[in-house]
Protein backbone atom coordinates (compact mmCIF):
# COMPACT_ATOMS: atom_id res chain seq x y z
CA UNK A 1 0.00 0.00 0.00
CA UNK A 2 1.57 3.22 -1.20
CA UNK A 3 2.40 6.57 1.36
CA UNK A 4 -1.31 8.70 0.66
CA UNK A 5 -1.06 12.34 1.02
CA UNK A 6 -4.79 14.27 2.54
CA UNK A 7 -5.20 17.65 2.55
CA UNK A 8 -5.88 19.51 5.60
CA UNK A 9 -8.54 21.37 6.36
CA UNK A 10 -8.98 23.88 9.07
CA UNK A 11 -11.57 23.64 11.43
CA UNK A 12 -14.35 25.73 10.51
CA UNK A 13 -14.05 28.34 13.80
CA UNK A 14 -9.98 28.03 13.52
CA UNK A 15 -10.10 30.59 10.58
CA UNK A 16 -6.36 29.35 9.90
CA UNK A 17 -5.36 27.74 6.41
CA UNK A 18 -2.90 24.98 6.71
CA UNK A 19 -0.35 23.05 3.81
CA UNK A 20 -2.26 21.22 1.64
CA UNK A 21 -1.11 17.71 1.84
CA UNK A 22 0.37 15.90 4.94
CA UNK A 23 2.04 12.38 4.83
CA UNK A 24 0.48 9.55 6.51
CA UNK A 25 2.22 7.52 9.58
CA UNK A 26 0.40 3.51 8.69
CA UNK A 27 -0.48 2.62 12.29
CA UNK A 28 -1.20 -0.91 12.85
CA UNK A 29 -3.17 -2.19 15.62
CA UNK A 30 -2.60 -5.23 17.20
CA UNK A 31 -6.31 -5.77 19.78
CA UNK A 32 -9.51 -4.51 19.41
CA UNK A 33 -10.39 -4.86 23.00
CA UNK A 34 -11.05 -1.56 25.30
CA UNK A 35 -7.78 -0.56 24.58
CA UNK A 36 -7.38 -0.79 21.26
CA UNK A 37 -11.07 0.51 20.17
CA UNK A 38 -10.21 3.63 22.37
CA UNK A 39 -6.97 4.39 20.57
CA UNK A 40 -8.96 3.82 17.18
CA UNK A 41 -11.56 6.09 18.60
CA UNK A 42 -9.47 8.73 19.81
CA UNK A 43 -7.31 8.81 16.91
CA UNK A 44 -10.38 9.35 14.45
CA UNK A 45 -11.89 12.08 16.81
CA UNK A 46 -8.92 14.12 17.01
CA UNK A 47 -7.10 13.96 13.59
CA UNK A 48 -7.45 17.38 12.36
CA UNK A 49 -5.78 18.29 16.01
CA UNK A 50 -3.44 15.62 15.63
CA UNK A 51 -1.97 16.41 12.25
CA UNK A 52 -1.64 20.31 12.71
CA UNK A 53 0.47 19.44 16.16
CA UNK A 54 2.64 16.62 14.28
CA UNK A 55 2.22 17.76 10.30
CA UNK A 56 1.74 14.01 9.73
CA UNK A 57 -1.76 11.98 9.08
CA UNK A 58 -2.34 9.45 11.65
CA UNK A 59 -4.15 6.46 9.97
CA UNK A 60 -4.95 3.11 11.44
CA UNK A 61 -4.35 0.89 8.20
CA UNK A 62 -4.15 -2.99 9.79
CA UNK A 63 -6.08 -4.44 12.71
CA UNK A 64 -4.99 -7.86 14.29
CA UNK A 65 -8.39 -9.47 15.73
CA UNK A 66 -8.90 -12.97 17.05
CA UNK A 67 -13.38 -11.85 16.45
CA UNK A 68 -12.56 -10.70 12.38
CA UNK A 69 -16.07 -9.67 11.66
CA UNK A 70 -16.29 -7.72 14.80
CA UNK A 71 -13.29 -5.86 14.11
CA UNK A 72 -14.04 -5.34 10.49
CA UNK A 73 -17.38 -3.61 11.39
CA UNK A 74 -16.36 -1.49 14.51
CA UNK A 75 -12.84 -0.55 12.39
CA UNK A 76 -14.98 0.15 8.67
CA UNK A 77 -14.04 -0.69 4.90
CA UNK A 78 -10.72 1.27 4.72
CA UNK A 79 -8.75 -1.10 7.26
CA UNK A 80 -7.70 -4.18 6.86
CA UNK A 81 -8.69 -6.54 9.55
CA UNK A 82 -6.55 -9.85 9.54
CA UNK A 83 -6.87 -12.74 12.86
CA UNK A 84 -2.74 -13.18 11.74
CA UNK A 85 -1.38 -10.46 14.46
CA UNK A 86 2.40 -11.45 13.37
CA UNK A 87 1.40 -10.58 9.62
CA UNK A 88 -0.08 -7.37 11.19
CA UNK A 89 2.88 -6.35 12.79
CA UNK A 90 5.46 -7.65 9.98
CA UNK A 91 3.34 -6.02 7.23
CA UNK A 92 5.20 -4.04 4.82
CA UNK A 93 2.16 -1.00 4.56
CA UNK A 94 2.74 -0.86 8.53
CA UNK A 95 5.01 1.98 9.93
CA UNK A 96 4.41 1.58 13.06
CA UNK A 97 2.89 -1.09 15.71
CA UNK A 98 0.42 -0.31 18.46
CA UNK A 99 0.45 -3.66 20.99
CA UNK A 100 -2.95 -3.57 22.73
CA UNK A 101 -3.37 -7.16 23.62
CA UNK A 102 -1.10 -7.51 26.71
CA UNK A 103 -0.13 -10.48 29.02
CA UNK A 104 3.57 -11.74 28.12
CA UNK A 105 3.17 -14.45 25.93
CA UNK A 106 2.30 -14.31 22.33
CA UNK A 107 2.85 -10.49 22.84
CA UNK A 108 6.44 -10.53 22.87
CA UNK A 109 6.74 -12.28 19.84
CA UNK A 110 4.81 -9.92 18.04
CA UNK A 111 6.70 -6.70 19.72
CA UNK A 112 10.15 -8.48 18.89
CA UNK A 113 9.30 -9.01 14.89
CA UNK A 114 8.09 -6.00 14.43
CA UNK A 115 11.01 -4.33 15.69
CA UNK A 116 13.34 -6.62 13.74
CA UNK A 117 10.94 -5.32 10.49
CA UNK A 118 11.91 -2.06 11.43
CA UNK A 119 8.79 -1.05 12.81
CA UNK A 120 8.73 1.34 15.85
CA UNK A 121 6.50 0.34 18.70
CA UNK A 122 3.75 1.78 21.05
CA UNK A 123 2.32 -0.73 24.08
CA UNK A 124 0.30 -0.29 27.35
CA UNK A 125 1.45 -3.53 28.10
CA UNK A 126 3.50 -3.27 31.92
CA UNK A 127 3.58 -7.11 32.46
CA UNK A 128 5.41 -7.48 29.10
CA UNK A 129 8.00 -4.82 29.92
CA UNK A 130 8.66 -5.16 33.68
CA UNK A 131 9.22 -8.74 33.14
CA UNK A 132 10.79 -8.89 29.25
CA UNK A 133 11.73 -5.40 29.03
CA UNK A 134 15.48 -6.63 28.95
CA UNK A 135 14.82 -8.68 25.27
CA UNK A 136 12.25 -5.86 23.95
CA UNK A 137 14.34 -2.55 24.59
CA UNK A 138 17.57 -4.54 23.28
CA UNK A 139 16.26 -5.23 20.18
CA UNK A 140 14.58 -1.77 19.93
CA UNK A 141 18.30 -0.35 20.26
CA UNK A 142 19.51 -3.29 17.54
CA UNK A 143 16.80 -2.46 14.83
CA UNK A 144 17.24 1.31 15.89
CA UNK A 145 13.90 1.76 16.53
CA UNK A 146 11.75 3.08 19.55
CA UNK A 147 9.51 1.44 22.08
CA UNK A 148 7.43 3.84 23.54
CA UNK A 149 4.66 3.04 26.78
CA UNK A 150 3.54 5.97 28.43
CA UNK A 151 0.09 3.94 28.94
CA UNK A 152 1.97 0.82 30.84
CA UNK A 153 2.29 3.33 33.72
CA UNK A 154 -0.27 5.50 34.92
CA UNK A 155 -2.78 5.49 32.24
CA UNK A 156 -3.34 9.32 31.55
CA UNK A 157 -0.67 10.89 33.59
CA UNK A 158 2.59 11.64 31.47
CA UNK A 159 4.97 10.58 34.19
CA UNK A 160 7.12 8.67 31.62
CA UNK A 161 7.56 12.11 30.27
CA UNK A 162 7.72 13.88 32.86
CA UNK A 163 10.41 12.53 34.36
CA UNK A 164 12.35 11.73 31.00
CA UNK A 165 11.79 14.96 29.76
CA UNK A 166 10.55 18.10 31.96
CA UNK A 167 12.21 16.84 35.05
CA UNK A 168 15.05 15.32 33.24
CA UNK A 169 17.66 18.17 34.90
CA UNK A 170 17.23 16.48 37.74
CA UNK A 171 18.63 13.91 39.88
CA UNK A 172 15.74 12.25 41.16
CA UNK A 173 15.97 11.45 44.75
CA UNK A 174 12.60 9.27 45.39
CA UNK A 175 9.51 8.74 43.89
CA UNK A 176 6.05 7.18 45.99
CA UNK A 177 2.91 6.36 43.91
CA UNK A 178 -0.21 5.11 43.92
CA UNK A 179 -0.41 3.43 40.77
CA UNK A 180 -3.15 0.87 41.02
CA UNK A 181 -7.05 2.52 40.93
CA UNK A 182 -8.46 -0.92 41.31
CA UNK A 183 -6.99 -1.37 45.22
CA UNK A 184 -7.39 3.00 45.79
CA UNK A 185 -11.07 2.20 45.16
CA UNK A 186 -11.16 -0.51 47.04
CA UNK A 187 -9.17 1.60 50.09
CA UNK A 188 -11.55 4.66 49.53
CA UNK A 189 -14.58 2.93 49.74
CA UNK A 190 -13.16 1.21 53.22
CA UNK A 191 -12.59 4.11 54.66
CA UNK A 192 -15.61 6.39 53.36
CA UNK A 193 -18.45 4.26 53.94
CA UNK A 194 -16.86 1.71 56.66
CA UNK A 195 -16.70 -1.65 54.63
CA UNK A 196 -14.91 -4.35 55.04
CA UNK A 197 -12.36 -5.56 52.22
CA UNK A 198 -14.92 -8.03 50.93
CA UNK A 199 -17.76 -5.75 50.87
CA UNK A 200 -15.33 -2.73 48.72
CA UNK A 201 -14.12 -5.40 46.75
CA UNK A 202 -17.69 -6.55 45.48
CA UNK A 203 -18.78 -2.90 45.09
CA UNK A 204 -15.53 -2.49 43.05
CA UNK A 205 -16.18 -5.57 40.42
CA UNK A 206 -20.36 -4.13 40.28
CA UNK A 207 -18.77 -0.90 38.80
CA UNK A 208 -16.27 -2.01 36.80
CA UNK A 209 -13.36 -1.39 38.41
CA UNK A 210 -12.13 -4.57 39.54
CA UNK A 211 -11.78 -7.77 37.19
CA UNK A 212 -13.83 -11.06 38.83
CA UNK A 213 -10.14 -12.38 39.63
CA UNK A 214 -8.93 -9.20 41.31
CA UNK A 215 -5.42 -11.08 41.72
CA UNK A 216 -3.47 -8.89 39.84
CA UNK A 217 -4.66 -6.12 41.30
CA UNK A 218 -5.19 -6.28 44.97
CA UNK A 219 -1.61 -8.34 45.85
CA UNK A 220 0.30 -6.19 44.46
CA UNK A 221 1.12 -7.52 41.28
CA UNK A 222 -0.21 -4.47 38.71
CA UNK A 223 1.64 -1.51 41.01
CA UNK A 224 5.10 -4.01 41.16
CA UNK A 225 5.10 -3.87 36.98
CA UNK A 226 4.52 -0.23 37.44
CA UNK A 227 6.76 0.68 39.64
CA UNK A 228 9.68 -1.34 38.22
CA UNK A 229 9.40 0.56 35.06
CA UNK A 230 9.48 3.85 36.86
CA UNK A 231 12.22 2.90 39.21
CA UNK A 232 14.49 2.49 35.23
CA UNK A 233 13.73 5.99 34.34
CA UNK A 234 13.54 7.85 37.15
CA UNK A 235 17.23 6.36 38.07
CA UNK A 236 18.80 5.65 34.85
CA UNK A 237 18.81 1.84 36.38
CA UNK A 238 18.32 -1.79 34.61
CA UNK A 239 14.84 -3.18 34.95
CA UNK A 240 14.54 -5.24 38.34
CA UNK A 241 10.97 -6.47 38.70
CA UNK A 242 12.47 -9.49 40.68
CA UNK A 243 13.19 -7.76 43.32
CA UNK A 244 10.43 -4.99 44.02
CA UNK A 245 9.22 -6.05 47.66
CA UNK A 246 5.59 -6.72 46.84
CA UNK A 247 2.62 -6.44 49.31
CA UNK A 248 -0.94 -6.46 48.49
CA UNK A 249 -4.08 -5.29 50.14
CA UNK A 250 -6.17 -8.43 50.83
CA UNK A 251 -5.17 -8.43 54.59
CA UNK A 252 -6.57 -4.63 55.65
CA UNK A 253 -9.68 -4.63 57.70
CA UNK A 254 -11.73 -1.99 58.70
CA UNK A 255 -10.75 -1.37 61.50
CA UNK A 256 -7.16 -1.26 60.08
CA UNK A 257 -8.73 2.22 58.27
CA UNK A 258 -10.35 3.08 61.57
CA UNK A 259 -6.92 2.67 63.56
CA UNK A 260 -5.24 4.87 60.19
CA UNK A 261 -7.98 7.76 60.69
CA UNK A 262 -7.96 8.08 64.56
CA UNK A 263 -3.98 8.64 64.54
CA UNK A 264 -5.05 10.84 61.51
CA UNK A 265 -3.58 9.38 58.39
CA UNK A 266 -4.97 7.29 56.17
CA UNK A 267 -4.14 3.87 54.19
CA UNK A 268 -2.93 3.76 50.48
CA UNK A 269 -1.37 1.23 48.46
CA UNK A 270 1.49 2.82 47.91
CA UNK A 271 4.61 1.83 45.54
CA UNK A 272 8.22 3.41 46.47
CA UNK A 273 11.32 3.82 45.07
CA UNK A 274 13.90 5.97 46.98
CA UNK A 275 17.99 6.45 46.59
CA UNK A 276 19.85 5.62 49.42
CA UNK A 277 23.82 5.60 49.85
CA UNK A 278 23.84 1.70 49.10
CA UNK A 279 21.79 1.28 46.31
CA UNK A 280 17.92 1.73 45.67
CA UNK A 281 14.71 0.95 47.87
CA UNK A 282 11.85 -0.65 45.39
CA UNK A 283 8.90 -1.75 47.30
CA UNK A 284 5.16 -1.63 47.27
CA UNK A 285 2.78 -2.35 49.57
CA UNK A 286 0.12 -0.48 52.05
CA UNK A 287 1.42 1.89 54.15
CA UNK A 288 -0.22 4.74 56.26
CA UNK A 289 0.20 8.56 55.16
CA UNK A 290 -0.82 12.01 56.63
CA UNK A 291 -4.52 12.63 56.34
CA UNK A 292 -3.43 16.11 54.93
CA UNK A 293 -0.88 15.24 52.73
CA UNK A 294 -1.96 15.88 48.78
CA UNK A 295 -1.86 12.14 47.71
CA UNK A 296 -3.88 11.31 50.66
CA UNK A 297 -6.61 13.72 48.61
CA UNK A 298 -5.85 10.91 45.55
CA UNK A 299 -9.29 9.12 46.44
CA UNK A 300 -11.56 6.67 44.19
CA UNK A 301 -9.87 5.05 41.09
CA UNK A 302 -7.34 7.99 40.64
CA UNK A 303 -4.22 7.35 40.65
CA UNK A 304 -1.37 9.76 41.96
CA UNK A 305 2.40 10.07 41.75
CA UNK A 306 4.76 12.35 44.16
CA UNK A 307 8.28 12.86 42.50
CA UNK A 308 11.01 14.58 43.92
CA UNK A 309 13.92 15.91 42.23
CA UNK A 310 16.87 17.80 43.52
CA UNK A 311 16.22 21.09 41.98
CA UNK A 312 12.23 20.81 41.19
CA UNK A 313 11.54 19.45 44.47
CA UNK A 314 8.28 18.06 45.22
CA UNK A 315 5.91 17.39 42.16
CA UNK A 316 2.60 16.05 41.96
CA UNK A 317 0.73 14.38 39.36
CA UNK A 318 -2.76 12.51 39.60
CA UNK A 319 -5.14 11.96 37.14
CA UNK A 320 -7.48 8.52 35.63
CA UNK A 321 -5.71 5.26 36.56
CA UNK A 322 -7.94 3.20 34.22
CA UNK A 323 -10.30 3.60 31.12
CA UNK A 324 -10.22 2.61 27.34
CA UNK A 325 -9.74 6.57 26.22
CA UNK A 326 -8.04 7.35 29.05
CA UNK A 327 -4.88 5.05 27.99
CA UNK A 328 -5.54 6.13 24.61
CA UNK A 329 -4.85 9.16 25.78
CA UNK A 330 -0.81 8.31 26.42
CA UNK A 331 -0.87 5.76 23.31
CA UNK A 332 -1.55 8.63 21.05
CA UNK A 333 0.49 10.87 22.54
CA UNK A 334 3.01 8.31 21.88
CA UNK A 335 2.34 7.82 17.96
CA UNK A 336 2.69 11.56 17.86
CA UNK A 337 6.52 11.62 19.51
CA UNK A 338 7.42 9.13 16.74
CA UNK A 339 5.45 11.10 13.74
CA UNK A 340 7.71 13.54 14.64
CA UNK A 341 11.13 11.49 14.07
CA UNK A 342 10.17 11.56 10.84
CA UNK A 343 12.78 8.65 8.67
CA UNK A 344 15.27 9.05 11.69
CA UNK A 345 15.68 6.32 13.89
CA UNK A 346 15.88 6.00 17.56
CA UNK A 347 18.93 8.31 17.69
CA UNK A 348 17.09 11.05 17.23
CA UNK A 349 14.39 10.07 20.31
CA UNK A 350 14.60 10.52 24.26
CA UNK A 351 16.19 7.64 25.39
CA UNK A 352 13.63 4.87 25.79
CA UNK A 353 14.76 4.32 29.47
CA UNK A 354 15.64 7.79 30.37
CA UNK A 355 19.56 7.51 30.05
CA UNK A 356 21.85 6.36 26.69
CA UNK A 357 22.26 2.38 27.40
CA UNK A 358 25.66 3.06 28.00
CA UNK A 359 24.83 5.09 30.56
CA UNK A 360 22.69 2.95 32.72
CA UNK A 361 23.95 2.72 36.16
CA UNK A 362 23.58 -1.01 37.79
CA UNK A 363 22.29 0.54 41.08
CA UNK A 364 21.88 -2.56 43.90
CA UNK A 365 18.24 -3.03 44.97
CA UNK A 366 18.63 -2.74 48.97
CA UNK A 367 17.39 -5.48 51.60
CA UNK A 368 14.09 -4.71 52.60
CA UNK A 369 15.01 -5.39 56.05
CA UNK A 370 17.60 -2.51 56.05
CA UNK A 371 14.55 -0.32 55.21
CA UNK A 372 13.79 2.29 57.44
CA UNK A 373 10.63 4.15 58.79
CA UNK A 374 7.70 4.06 61.21
CA UNK A 375 5.38 1.30 62.05
CA UNK A 376 1.84 1.12 63.41
CA UNK A 377 0.74 -1.93 65.45
CA UNK A 378 -2.50 -2.87 65.75
CA UNK A 379 -2.46 -5.45 68.81
CA UNK A 380 -5.57 -7.31 69.18
CA UNK A 381 -6.41 -8.14 73.24
CA UNK A 382 -9.16 -8.13 75.57
CA UNK A 383 -7.13 -6.21 78.39
CA UNK A 384 -5.50 -3.29 76.73
CA UNK A 385 -4.38 -2.04 80.40
CA UNK A 386 -2.46 -5.28 81.39
CA UNK A 387 -1.00 -6.11 78.18
CA UNK A 388 0.47 -1.94 77.87
CA UNK A 389 3.71 -2.76 80.48
CA UNK A 390 5.06 -6.24 78.62
CA UNK A 391 3.94 -4.42 75.44
CA UNK A 392 6.45 -1.46 76.17
CA UNK A 393 8.87 -3.96 76.93
CA UNK A 394 9.39 -5.91 73.82
CA UNK A 395 9.35 -2.87 72.15
CA UNK A 396 12.23 -1.93 74.22
CA UNK A 397 13.84 -4.94 74.05
CA UNK A 398 13.70 -4.39 69.71
CA UNK A 399 14.94 -0.94 69.85
CA UNK A 400 11.63 0.79 68.78
CA UNK A 401 10.86 4.00 70.51
CA UNK A 402 7.01 4.96 70.88
CA UNK A 403 5.13 8.03 69.76
CA UNK A 404 1.43 6.79 70.21
CA UNK A 405 0.25 3.92 72.29
CA UNK A 406 -3.62 4.15 73.03
CA UNK A 407 -6.26 1.38 73.11
CA UNK A 408 -8.15 0.86 69.91
CA UNK A 409 -10.72 3.11 69.19
CA UNK A 410 -14.34 1.38 70.35
CA UNK A 411 -15.47 2.58 65.93
CA UNK A 412 -13.04 -0.43 65.11
CA UNK A 413 -14.90 -3.24 67.18
CA UNK A 414 -11.46 -4.37 67.70
CA UNK A 415 -10.55 -4.14 70.84
CA UNK A 416 -6.50 -3.50 71.76
CA UNK A 417 -3.16 -1.59 71.77
CA UNK A 418 -2.45 0.92 68.86
CA UNK A 419 0.98 1.54 68.83
CA UNK A 420 2.58 4.17 66.63
CA UNK A 421 6.63 3.80 66.49
CA UNK A 422 9.35 6.17 65.38
CA UNK A 423 11.49 5.19 62.77
CA UNK A 424 12.96 2.01 63.01
CA UNK A 425 14.69 -0.86 60.57
CA UNK A 426 11.89 -3.13 59.17
CA UNK A 427 14.22 -6.11 60.57
CA UNK A 428 13.49 -4.77 64.39
CA UNK A 429 9.76 -4.27 63.42
CA UNK A 430 9.33 -7.28 62.56
CA UNK A 431 11.60 -9.10 65.60
CA UNK A 432 9.15 -6.44 67.57
CA UNK A 433 5.47 -8.08 66.18
CA UNK A 434 6.65 -11.63 66.61
CA UNK A 435 7.88 -11.01 70.36
CA UNK A 436 4.77 -9.66 71.34
CA UNK A 437 2.67 -11.61 68.97
CA UNK A 438 3.80 -14.81 71.93
CA UNK A 439 2.68 -12.31 74.64
CA UNK A 440 -0.02 -14.29 76.95
CA UNK A 441 -2.53 -12.05 76.60
CA UNK A 442 -2.35 -11.01 73.01
CA UNK A 443 -5.97 -12.70 71.26
CA UNK A 444 -4.88 -12.51 67.84
CA UNK A 445 -2.16 -11.79 64.82
CA UNK A 446 -0.46 -8.55 65.34
CA UNK A 447 -0.89 -6.51 62.63
CA UNK A 448 1.93 -3.87 61.21
CA UNK A 449 1.31 -0.90 58.65
CA UNK A 450 4.05 0.93 57.89
CA UNK A 451 3.69 4.63 57.92
CA UNK A 452 5.14 7.00 55.50
CA UNK A 453 5.34 10.79 56.02
CA UNK A 454 6.02 11.38 52.60
CA UNK A 455 8.51 14.33 53.11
Amino acid sequence: MPHRSFPLHPAPAAGLSFTPGLPELRIGLLGLGTVGAGTLAVLRRNHHAIARRTGRHMVVTHVAARNVARAQALAGPDVQVLADAHAVATHPDVDVVVEAVGGTGPALDWVLAALASGKHVVTANKALLAEKGHLVFEAAERHGRVVAFEGAVAVSIPIIKSLREGLGGNRIEWLAGIINGTSNFILSAMRTQGLSFDAALAQAQALGYAEADPAFDIHGHDATHKLTLLAAVAFGMPLRHAQVHTEGIAALTAADSVCAQALGHRIKLLGIARRQPGGVELRVHPAMIPADHLLAQVEGSLNGILVQGDASGPTVHCGAGAGGEQTASAIVADLMDIARLGGHTALQAVPMLGVLPWATEHLPVLPMADVVCRHCLRIPTNTPGALLAPVLGCLHDCGLQTDVITPVPDAANAPGLLVLTRSATERAARQAVATIGALGNVSGPVVRIRVESLT
